[in-house]
């Protein structure tokens, strides 16, 4: 492994486009992402989401000290994704003084792969 290189990059996430309260952050499945059954490991889903999620929710705070920290994330996955594009667009659900719901679809091929939420609070600052 690169020393340097953060998590992130190691999994190839990339942000693809980010508006109010909404992220869309893209992940290149390749063999490494596989599992033995020869589909993408759930952790890569489970970390597209999870970035997807923190981007979304990283677009209503202030730049600076604050960042979103996640507190939980619930992924139902719904079909097994082969290596390729997957693609996990976020939205803020509800935020509030302490905690945040946010919610995310992942996609491939036109096709849900999964859905999940997650749980986020705000640090720093």
């Amino acid at each position: 492994m690169s020393e340097g290189r953060g998590f992130r990059e190691l999994m190839g996430t990339e942000l693809a486009s980010t508006g109010e309260g909404r992220a869309v952050v893209e992940v290149h499945a390749e063999e490494h992402h596989l599992n033995p059954g020869g589909t993408v490991h759930g952790g890569v889903v489970y970390t597209l989401v999870d970035v997807s999620m923190a981007e979304a929710l990283r677009t209503t705070i202030a730049e600076g000290d604050e960042r979103p920290v996640t507190i939980e994330i619930k992924v139902n996955y719904l079909e097994p994704a082969k290596a390729g594009t997957l693609t996990s667009t976020a939205q803020v659900r509800k935020g509030g003084k302490r905690v945040t719901i946010v919610e995310a679809e992942v996609a491939q091929d036109s096709e849900v792969v999964a859905l999940a939420t997650g749980t986020y609070t705000i640090v720093g600052g």
